[in-house]
């Protein structure tokens, strides 16, 4: 596999936006995050961890693994699968804290990224984020970007605690929605030495401007009058309602929401507690969204390194480019050519673990 690989400066996009273009959000594409019409009063509390394998990867022989809890400083018990080197020594190791994408568990691709971290020597812990997964949190599919930071820092707590980790070589690892997530947890986060984003959303922004910042101030007020009525009917019902089902096709959908299904609804990627197989967010998820902007201090992370990857044909890599620009040195964009925002979920021919492994062997060197 060819990579493209920028330091310093930023790359020329180079991308096709007539694709991006058959789904803009709107208006309405906004209120579609948070103000569908229908009600869903489930209240279902996290489901009890099981000890059998249903990841959606195959189990590695060399790596041990374990499920562990552990809570944030919120008081909310996060429920994650712990990996460590088979073939390890009696030395302390170096760890990565993986999450993501955004709506996902750690059954799938944050748990493939940790297992196989795991694999090239890296102690590594995957976690659900509060309230969805196996984690706890009242009620069940809610978002907020100032709990989800925390998240990470508190598996940074855990991992950082564990006997055959050195805490001083903790890295984090961000994908897709939780790309965003890691980034504004590092800038606040001194005790992590290394951060990478792959296939990055921020989700910030995503709700508050809309696809390709599309949303016009008027429609931004439309959506959150829409919103803010909403916490009146959640609260007469006792219960807050939820947007539509994820990722069920109808016909017409862009290219990205096809790679969107293609993963979470069929055998590749499905997992029955992830909110992005046909599950959904709370419709009032949006609101914190929409006005907390997660990577203001970004540049505060240097002088640690930041590593973004992005697909060269994927519809978000705008937002890896521009948070690239917006990060101080050290700083890498790494492009992978072909690949779409869904491949780098995945597909082990195009997420690039060496470089990964390169990255994190360099920066959490003892």
């Amino acid at each position: 596999m060819t990579d493209q690989v920028k330091s310093g400066t930023t790359q020329a996009s180079g991308l096709d936006f007539g694709r991006r273009d058959l789904l803009k959000l709107t208006g309405a594409g906004v209120a579609a995050f948070g103000a569908a019409s229908i009600f869903n009063t489930s209240n279902a509390r996290a489901q009890t961890m099981t000890e059998e394998w249903d990841k959606v990867f195959p189990k590695s022989e060399n790596v041990d693994h374990e499920k562990v809890t552990f809570t944030n400083r919120y008081g909310i018990t996060l429920a994650g699968d712990l990996y460590l080197p088979k073939d390890r020594s009696d030395n302390r190791l170096p760890a990565i804290v993986v999450a993501g994408p955004f709506g996902a568990v750690k059954e799938q691709s944050s748990g493939l990224y940790a297992q196989t971290m795991a694999e090239r020597g890296f102690v590594t812990l995957a976690f659900d984020p509060s309230y969805t997964g196996e984690s706890s949190g009242e009620p069940r599919n809610v978002a907020s970007p100032d709990i989800s930071t925390e998240d990470f820092m508190a598996g940074v707590d855990f991992i950082g605690l564990h006997p055959s980790v050195d805490r001083e070589r903790i890295g984090v690892i961000g994908i897709c929605g939780w790309g965003g997530m890691a980034l504004s947890a590092v800038a606040v986060d001194k005790r992590v030495k290394a951060v990478v984003a792959s296939t990055m959303y921020d989700m910030t922004r995503g709700m508050s401007k809309g696809y390709n910042d599309s949303v016009t101030l008027e429609q931004r007020t439309q959506t959150l009058e829409q919103l803010s009525r909403q916490r009146w009917a959640d609260a007469e019902n006792g219960t807050p309602a939820y947007q539509p089902p994820y990722n069920e096709l109808k016909g017409g959908e862009a290219q990205f929401q096809i790679d969107y299904h293609d993963y979470y609804m069929t055998p590749r990627g499905y997992h029955k507690r992830a909110v992005n197989s046909g599950n959904a967010w709370t419709q009032t998820t949006p609101l914190p969204f929409m006005n907390l902007p997660i990577l203001t201090y970004i540049a505060e992370i240097a002088p640690r390194p930041v590593l973004f990857i992005h697909g060269e044909n994927a519809h978000s890599r705008y937002f890896s480019e521009t948070a690239f620009a917006a990060a101080a040195e050290p700083k890498e964009l790494m492009i992978i050519p072909g690949a779409s925002h869904v491949d780098l979920y995945d597909q082990m021919d195009k997420i690039p673990f060496d470089k990964l492994t390169s990255f994190f062997s360099q920066h959490l060197a003892a």
